[in-house]
């Protein structure tokens, strides 16, 4: 009885985008009739799973009242940085063939390269007072190129890439995909930071004003700094996770992901401003985006086709939702289920 109680009570703010889902499931189940089959629904579990990582770590960046426009550049790092370390990788550029060690070591290495990423955002908005907008747009930019000078412009690929490399990206756990086994490690990571750690609650009073927290005695500065470095490690470990799936790594990985992370997010009842946010709704909302372009694409549809039908979808779901009653930014317990 209490399980039932605590999974209404989490679902009840999402009622909108909820019944949006599963208006679009059954919708495309109609229209496509490949849609519900096993492998389709693994395969959107699969594909989702990655961005949905990314936007585990962007809900805790908006709460803050931030954004982070450089996790695409982030994910391509990480990608790059960790293929060029792996044993059997392999490119035309010199870089990725220097040195080479085993797959965990690798990817911490990659890990670390998108922490540092992220440690600069962060200094740059709590040290020299740059909007996060400027500060992650330029990052974005910087990264990307640094991704170029790394790779040379060339992808890194593999002869053959190694078992345990290729695990993130194509294993199994069980019947479970590991990218979504990942997916919802992050998931509890996230919900629990958010709802039982001073650090998680900071984030909603944060947002929600920032020089009351800071009155309050709450370390802003460290724990904004410390928001972006987990949003880059986040996007750092999808871009991992997609270099294994498809084998190789590219200075192109990634581009354009942050337009669909940051709409998932919002589309999920995150506030833009901060303050209120739920890892629930970014969740509900990583799949209806991904559910609209799965089907799409069974369906053949053109992209222009894609992006206009997305963009119905964003603005009905967010009307819908944004006419219902909504917590305030900074209320106590605003939106911090998992």
């Amino acid at each position: 009885m209490r399980k039932s109680l605590r999974v209404e009570k989490a679902l009840k703010p999402h009622a909108v985008i909820l019944i949006t889902l599963l208006v679009l499931i059954t919708g495309m189940s109609i229209i496509a009739p490949n849609f519900m089959t096993v492998g389709n629904m693994i395969d959107i579990i699969r594909v989702n799973s990655i961005k949905g990582i990314m936007s585990v770590g962007m809900t805790c960046v908006l709460l803050t009242g931030g954004i982070d426009l450089s996790v695409g550049s982030t994910f391509a790092v990480a990608g790059a940085v960790t293929a060029s370390f792996v044993s059997g990788s392999y490119s035309d550029y010199i870089t990725s063939n220097l040195f080479k060690c085993n797959t965990f070591v690798a990817i911490l290495i990659g890990l670390a390269a998108a922490a540092a990423i992220g440690l600069v955002n962060g200094l740059i908005i709590v040290k020299l007072k740059v909007e996060p907008f400027i500060a992650t747009l330029a990052m974005m930019t910087f990264a990307r190129g640094i991704t170029y000078l790394y790779t040379g412009g060339y992808p890194i690929n593999f002869k053959p890439i190694p078992d345990d490399f290729a695990w993130f990206g194509k294993g199994y756990f069980g019947i479970l995909p590991v990218p979504a086994l990942i997916f919802i490690l992050v998931i509890c990571l996230g919900g629990y930071l958010l709802k039982y750690t001073q650090y998680g609650r900071s984030l909603f009073a944060i947002g929600g004003n920032k020089e009351a927290a800071e009155l309050s005695g709450i370390p802003v500065e460290r724990n904004v700094c410390l928001t972006y470095i987990i949003m880059a490690v986040f996007a750092g470990i999808a871009g991992i996770i997609m270099t294994s799936r498809v084998a190789s790594a590219s200075a192109v990985a990634g581009e354009s992901y942050e337009m669909d992370i940051i709409a998932s997010v919002v589309l999920g009842g995150t506030v833009q401003s901060g303050g209120a946010g739920s890892i629930t709704g970014t969740v509900i909302g990583v799949f209806i985006f991904g559910i609209i372009e799965n089907g799409l694409n069974i369906l053949g549809m053109p992209t222009y086709f894609k992006l206009l039908i997305k963009g119905i979808v964003i603005i009905l779901a967010l009307g819908g939702h944004f006419i219902l009653p909504q917590k305030k930014a900074g209320e106590a317990g605003g939106n911090t289920d998992v």
